[in-house]
């Protein structure tokens, strides 16, 4: 951690009073700034483009967020992800 930044103000360290693993900060984080650009939450799809992974691996991180209630969804409808946690608490989108 930066010793100028404040605790509250590290976004690390948010992230970890959270328990969120870096790589779900990461998807957290992108759910967060597509929907702000997008105005909608990305597809599954878009996801698997952004960090060039698997369809199944995009799935599996999707029912883990939703299971740790970082998330919520539809299932079967698209677009349907929304964020539970203040987006103050992720960390920067790398």
């Amino acid at each position: 951690m930066n010793p100028k930044m404040s605790p509250s103000l590290d976004p690390q360290a948010a992230t970890a009073r959270c328990g969120l693993t870096q790589i779900q900060g990461q998807y957290l984080a992108f759910i967060y700034a597509y929907s702000r650009i997008f105005k909608q939450p990305p597809a599954e799809a878009d996801m698997r483009r952004h960090f060039g992974v698997t369809a199944p691996s995009v799935h599996q991180m999707v029912l883990t967020l939703e299971k740790a209630g970082f998330i919520s969804r539809v299932p079967g409808a698209a677009r349907s992800i929304q964020l539970l946690i203040p987006p103050e608490a992720l960390p920067i989108l790398r």
